[in-house]
């Protein structure tokens, strides 16, 4: 019998690599975008279209998608002492942070409203914000406490003089030295503590008046703080309890002699998402601050600064929705499956569809509160922006972890490998939901408007009101939904369905005015009525122009 010899032809491979779609890479993030063009024009900011292209073309390549895993992959690491035992309190991040924090800063996401206010500014940022975070959600946090303390601080002229010109600098420095030698600087904000989380006025942390006392003098704070988020920002807007009740303060990270401020970090939180931005335990051992505002009105002076933040939720929930459906229609454009694309299939497409509503409807409500932005001197705009942003705060953050799963799954199991972007997406989604308020908190800041903020929700119910006629599922809708204020005494109760419908009425009334025909149907039958409304996506009624949807949002290469 002869030797066997197997042929060497089959050693090498075992098969032939097919049907596989290619990275979504090397495209321009914002000529892509039709829908974010098109807010863009339509609320006011096409004068930046040149730095919102240039910036959508890099954040779109390959360099830009990987240097956001990178920052992903490796955690901050907290560094409480150096090696001869003295106290430091440096946090170390990742070369792929500072390169994301440096560009935002660069392309003004931290100050530009405020350095240059012209119509539309607050249109422009937030499209920059809304691209920046589909490659990188965390760096987000410092630059949108960065961008919402000046508000705060301009309760404190003396303060805000002497602060503001570097905070608002288009210059990142990451070094852990004093303020005094940079030339620009960023913020961060410390509020919340063990006992209380949201109820703030349940802090314990101690304000100690250094002299005199009062707005603007110096003091010193004793106590904790459970939640620090980026403690490597130059100085941290503080809530404490001084002698007058609960006040806000200015604490640097250091001491005007070049010491260190005791503001000493305990240990970084060990997050489930948003993990290349550090948050941290700290504890104030005599830390040196200012006060900002009058003292006992802590809550009032920091509110402007947490409306800031609030508004970013929005958009950066937007922009997770925008990534996760950008990803899975340049897949399923590619993929097949039993015979044909996955995009050519009915009830693949009414998945996508849907996925694709939503993002659009969310970018089109986060886009109208960057138009109220822009007008505050305007009534209307004011008290739309009031009530407006606790609703759309609410509604987006708490889609986006739903929208993300599903836009998962239409990837299948290679979705859920960590190479994928969508474990990411999956992990960052609740987060906005959570932070900066709670969605019951966001239900009680709607109630709390009505009551005190006189006009707000006549100004909601205006800006809904601009359609009617125009499509009937939607004037019953705003009707049912204006039944639900005639008793205010169960309002509480009710909260959550009560602002639930607020969103789809504002989302519903925007997209009749300005949005695509299409979506704008597919919106009203889905959303609007009863026996349509599904709890999954992909539930879209017969008659939506699926296709149309699709083409609409898929990213134009």
């Amino acid at each position: 019998m002869s030797e066997f010899k197997p042929s060497t032809a089959y050693w090498a491979e075992t098969h032939e690599i097919e049907n596989q779609s290619y990275p979504l890479e090397n495209y321009n993030l914002y000529l892509s975008d039709t829908a974010l063009t098109e807010a863009v024009k339509r609320e006011g900011g096409y004068w930046d279209t040149e730095d919102l292209t240039a910036l959508g073309q890099d954040l779109g390549s390959a360099e830009w998608i990987e240097l956001g895993h990178q920052a992903n992959q490796n955690k901050p690491e907290l560094h409480t002492h150096d090696r001869y035992g003295r106290r430091k309190d440096e946090v170390n991040f990742h070369p792929a942070y500072h390169r994301f924090m440096q560009k935002s800063i660069e392309h003004g996401l931290h100050s530009s409203p405020w350095t240059d206010p012209k119509p539309g500014a607050h249109v422009a940022r937030a499209a920059k914000s809304y691209m920046m975070s589909q490659d990188e959600a965390g760096h987000g946090c410092p630059i949108t406490m960065t961008m919402a303390a000046i508000p705060a601080l301009k309760h404190q002229p003396e303060l805000y003089e002497q602060w503001a010109p570097k905070i608002m600098a288009r210059e990142y420095d990451f070094r852990n030295v004093s303020h005094e030698e940079k030339n620009g600087l960023t913020i961060g904000m410390a509020m919340t503590e063990k006992q209380g989380g949201s109820d703030v006025r349940r802090n314990s942390t101690r304000a100690v008046p250094v002299g005199e006392g009062g707005p603007g003098q110096a003091y010193e704070l004793v106590g904790h703080k459970y939640f620090v988020s980026a403690p490597m920002c130059d100085a941290f807007l503080v809530l404490a309890q001084a002698p007058g009740g609960l006040s806000c303060f200015l604490l640097p990270r250091w001491r005007p002699d070049g010491s260190k401020n005791p503001l000493q970090i305990q240990r970084l939180k060990n997050k489930m998402g948003n993990v290349s931005n550090a948050s941290s335990e700290t504890e104030l051992r005599g830390a040196l601050a200012w006060m900002v505002g009058e003292e006992g009105r802590g809550v009032p002076t920091i509110i402007d600064m947490v409306a800031m933040t609030r508004f970013d939720c929005m958009v950066g929930s937007s922009a997770s929705m925008r990534q996760g459906l950008a990803q899975v229609l340049h897949h399923c454009a590619q993929r097949e499956a039993f015979g044909d694309r996955l995009i050519e299939k009915p009830l693949m497409q009414n998945v996508l569809a849907d996925l694709a509503i939503e993002s659009e409807a969310a970018l089109m409500l986060s886009m109208r509160m960057a138009r109220s932005l822009d007008n505050q001197q305007d009534e209307h705009e004011q008290l739309l922006m009031r009530i407006g942003t606790a609703v759309g705060k609410y509604w987006i953050c708490k889609r986006t972890p739903g929208h993300a799963y599903e836009a998962m799954e239409c990837i299948g199991g290679s979705g859920v490998m960590e190479e994928s972007i969508f474990p990411r997406l999956y992990r960052e989604a609740p987060v906005n939901a959570i932070w900066e308020g709670s969605g019951n908190v966001q239900c009680l800041d709607m109630i709390r408007a009505i009551q005190r903020t006189p006009g707000s929700l006549d100004a909601f119910m205006q800006e809904v009101g601009k359609v009617q006629g125009k499509d009937a599922r939607l004037d019953a809708f705003v009707e049912s939904l204006q039944a639900d204020f005639a008793d205010l005494s169960t309002l509480e109760y009710r909260a959550r369905r009560v602002v639930e419908k607020m969103a789809l009425a504002l989302q519903g009334s925007l997209l009749l005015q300005f949005g695509d025909a299409a979506v704008a149907e597919g919106f009203c039958a889905s959303r609007l009525t009863a026996d349509n409304a599904g709890w999954v996506y992909g539930t879209l009624p017969e008659g939506v122009d699926c296709k149309a949807i699709i083409d609409r949002a898929m990213p134009k290469l």
